[in-house]
């Protein structure tokens, strides 16, 4: 299935129609239980890009494709970093997200030239390959999994009807969010706007969710875009072209894979 557009953080939530409660929810093991199952179906390729916009409005845009699958027990994400001609060998890059529930994640990455991926250090989950609009971390979307889920509050976004999910981490959960809170179509499941609070700083990275359709059974969004309270500029993830049901395997997420550039 083809979609024109998906987003990615994001195409962690395609979400088959249907599933989406039927009253105003109160049951947080039902909303989790759909949220997490479109995760535990993942299995997709999509590429698009990943565009930087400074306070003066000037625009970086780095291209990205991405692959995605569930395995028993781990999601495997693989990201292709392509920065515009003539950037440093350095730039481009690919990046492994490995998200188990239990949370224990890993990512490791590999540049052209490298022998072998390494493990990218804790530290640095919070950086991204345009800073730290877009994470790494935020590739991974655990906060469904956590061991924190709050009861769920209706509310609406813009002229939208949601439900508000406030996920928090437990100890086993590596993270550098303290809590995260998401606005869900209440009619589709899907979520448009997503709150997350940093540790230490209790900054707050604002994610909204553009162009929403359907598609074939999926919902998908255009655009993603983060915005950091109080600061100028944003990051804006834009998935240009993309397919479900890539019948992709472990080969697609080998060592291999990620030094072959």
């Amino acid at each position: 299935m083809r979609l024109s557009a998906t987003a990615l953080a994001p195409l962690l939530f395609l979400a088959a129609a249907g599933q989406a409660p039927t009253a105003w929810a109160t049951d947080v093991p039902t909303v989790l239980e759909i949220a997490r199952k479109q995760v535990e179906t993942a299995d997709f390729r999509a590429s698009g890009h990943l565009i930087r916009v400074d306070a003066s409005g000037v625009r970086t845009s780095y291209g990205i494709s991405i692959k995605a699958h569930w395995f028993p027990g781990v999601l495997r994400v693989l990201l292709d970093i392509a920065p515009p001609p003539h950037s440093s060998p350095n730039a481009r890059a690919h990046i492994l997200l490995e998200m188990r529930p239990d949370g224990k994640n890993s990512i490791q990455i590999a540049h052209p030239g490298d022998k072998a991926p390494s493990a990218l250090p804790f530290d640095k989950w919070s950086d991204g390959p345009l800073g730290p609009g877009f994470s790494y971390e935020d590739f991974m979307e655990q906060q469904y999994f956590w061991l924190g889920q709050a009861p769920l509050e209706k509310t609406t976004f813009g002229a939208r009807d949601c439900d508000l999910l406030k996920s928090t981490p437990g100890a086993p959960d590596r993270t550098h969010y303290a809590e995260v809170k998401t606005w869900l179509d209440h009619g589709i499941g899907f979520p448009v706007y997503v709150e997350k609070s940093l540790k230490g700083t209790g900054a707050v990275k604002e994610f909204t969710y553009s162009g929403l359709r359907h598609d074939g059974g999926v919902w998908s969004a255009h655009q993603v875009e983060e915005k950091t309270r109080g600061q100028a500029g944003s990051t804006l993830l834009i998935i240009d072209r993309g397919g479900t049901k890539a019948n992709l395997g472990l080969g697609d997420f080998s060592p291999e894979q990620l030094i072959r550039f």
